[in-house]
């Protein structure tokens, strides 16, 4: 999809956030530009502090840019308060009515609005079945499970066709299976309903579950933007590659032509670089990202060490190895793993991943 006005429903353009003054100054967002399209499901991802939470206020109207604007649909949203804007804001804290109904909780913001009660009872219906509760319409929300609230809030939200849903951090609360059935259905409630998501979370699985796009953030900025596969396999800075799943980080020297990295070892392989290192590529020590699915152990491979450790976790092994230079990486087999103490061979990848920063 081409990024034009078009296909883009929230366009943030060098948005700046800073709390107090003089000593005590704290800049949330730092000159942040990101453009989230049209029926998209965006996620905003990074560490505690990074600055995800405060850009999703500053959408919802809940804070106002230092400098900087933000458009919705093309149009600028800064002088509209919360209530105005056609956005929907889903916490963690749910907060709903616990003397009320399911049905009546969905349909509160549109009797607030004023809508006509067959308008309000239609929009009831529709998202009970959106949400698959039909059967829990009249009892109360202090009387549902985490997971029953979840979809309650979710249906509330979804029920005025907001043009926008955000979404701050909804699953923190739930179990680790729960968590990941609604992970599930937060997927399917966006695309049947065509609404542009904005999720806020630190958890990486979440992010590379559900998104159509990943926006990785650390100390204020947008570090880089891309498919959950884009970052996961090309993770353009070094950051996003530590962050984003288990990876190994190797120290190296690049040749003069960017063509070429040398591991630990003397290994010598091809270097693969992010678009943004490209046509400028780095010389001399540089760091090399590659996951641990991306080698296997091979008597013949060229990398040589000594297992250190075996974690197990089901379907397969982590294995820790130390290498001749004292460095440690972590091969991943699904197979029988080599014993602690053997001496192993490592079969590389095709190409190095070079990181900027």
């Amino acid at each position: 999809m081409s990024e034009n006005a078009y296909d883009t429903m929230i366009l943030a353009d060098g948005v700046t956030k800073t709390f107090g003054q003089g000593d005590t100054k704290v800049t949330a967002l730092d000159d942040v530009s990101a453009a989230i399209r049209k029926n998209e499901f965006f996620t905003l991802l990074g560490p505690s502090g990074c600055g995800k939470t405060t850009l999703l206020r500053l959408i919802a109207g809940f804070e106002l840019p230092t400098h900087g604007t933000i458009l919705l649909d093309g149009q600028e949203i800064g002088h509209l308060p919360p209530y105005k804007r056609p956005v929907n804001t889903v916490f963690q804290n749910y907060a709903l009515f616990p003397h009320m109904s399911v049905a009546r909780n969905i349909g509160f913001g549109l009797e607030m609005q004023g809508r006509p009660k067959a308008e309000v009872d239609g929009a009831i219906d529709k998202m009970l079945a959106l949400v698959q509760m039909e059967h829990l319409a009249g009892r109360r929300t202090d009387q549902l499970s985490g997971g029953q609230q979840q979809r309650v809030a979710l249906a509330r939200a979804l029920a005025p066709h907001p043009k926008v849903l955000l979404l701050d951090e909804p699953l923190s609360a739930l179990d680790l299976k729960l968590r990941k059935e609604m992970q599930i259905e937060l997927k399917r409630l966006q695309s049947e309903t065509g609404i542009t998501f904005v999720f806020v979370t630190h958890d990486q699985e979440e992010a590379l579950t559900m998104s159509d796009r990943i926006a990785v953030m650390a100390a204020g900025e947008i570090l880089q933007v891309g498919s959950p596969r884009e970052i996961y396999t090309q993770p353009a800075r070094r950051f996003v590659a530590d962050f984003i799943g288990d990876i190994n980080i190797l120290e190296a020297e690049m040749t003069a032509d960017g063509a070429e990295v040398t591991l630990p070892g003397g290994i010598k392989m091809p270097a693969q670089l992010p678009d943004t290192l490209k046509g400028a590529a780095p010389t001399g020590r540089v760091s090399v990202a590659i996951r641990p699915e991306d080698m296997s152990f091979d008597p013949s491979g060229a990398l040589r060490g000594t297992v250190a450790n075996v974690v197990y976790f089901g379907v397969g092994s982590n294995v820790h190895v130390t290498l001749p230079t004292g460095e440690g990486l972590t091969v991943r087999c699904a197979s029988d793993a080599p014993e602690i103490g053997a001496a192993v061979g490592i079969k590389l990848p095709a190409a190095a991943q070079v990181l900027a920063d």
